[in-house]
């Protein structure tokens, strides 16, 4: 399956007296570095006591557990088994879709902050979960898409929900899963069996002030 998205965390209303804060740039998902590994979830980041959660691995076909891994959004389900996605967090992000077995074998896609992962069908990987975007930076930039869930067959290339996440890798193509790009909280995709899955994005923490 997908890696799950990081969560996405803002606070307009937030006072900051003069002060000390800790902040905290969450860690991308690891790739799953070989068969029947899952993909590693991402680390947290924090703006002092604002926490926005890692997103949540894609899970390995061979792997028998239930479900997805859950996060800020949750990882896409394992095709082998017909795995429901991971949960993704309220406030934060959304479910990954959940993976298609036999005779589909395609993995669902991660979860994004501004959708579900949609799940693995007709031979086709799940599409990553879309982001939010958000112009605290200084112009729009979207955050937080999922990944998209590999499918064994050889299916359409399922897609990341937004151009910094990674692609599901397919039979007959390219197998590897695509990595995300860094600092935009987003999953990395899945891969096809023997084949690495994509690195998830770092986080990002932005603060925009005014004085009083």
């Amino acid at each position: 399956g997908g890696g799950g998205a990081g969560g996405v965390q803002t606070d307009a209303a937030r006072a900051a007296p003069v002060g000390c804060y800790t902040v905290t740039v969450g860690t991308g998902g690891t790739d799953s570095g070989g068969v029947n590994v899952n993909g590693g979830a991402g680390g947290d980041s924090a703006f002092d006591t604002l926490i926005a959660l890692g997103g949540g691995g894609g899970i390995s076909g061979g792997i028998s557990a239930p479900v997805g891994s859950t996060g800020g959004s949750g990882g896409g389900g394992n095709a082998y088994n017909r795995q429901t996605g991971g949960s993704g967090t309220a406030g934060q992000g959304n479910n990954g879709g959940n993976g298609a077995g036999n005779p589909n074998y395609a993995g669902g896609g991660g979860g994004g902050c501004g959708a579900v992962g949609s799940n693995g069908a007709s031979q086709t990987g799940g599409n990553g979960g879309a982001g939010c975007t958000n112009s605290i930076s200084g112009s729009s930039v979207t955050y937080a898409c999922g990944g998209g869930g590999a499918s064994w067959t050889s299916g359409s290339v399922s897609s990341g929900g937004c151009a910094s996440a990674g692609d599901g890798g397919k039979n007959g193509g390219t197998t590897t899963g695509g990595s995300a790009t860094a600092n935009t909280g987003s999953g990395g995709g899945g891969a096809v069996a023997g084949a690495n899955a994509g690195a998830g994005a770092s986080g990002i923490v932005i603060v925009s002030f005014q004085y009083q």
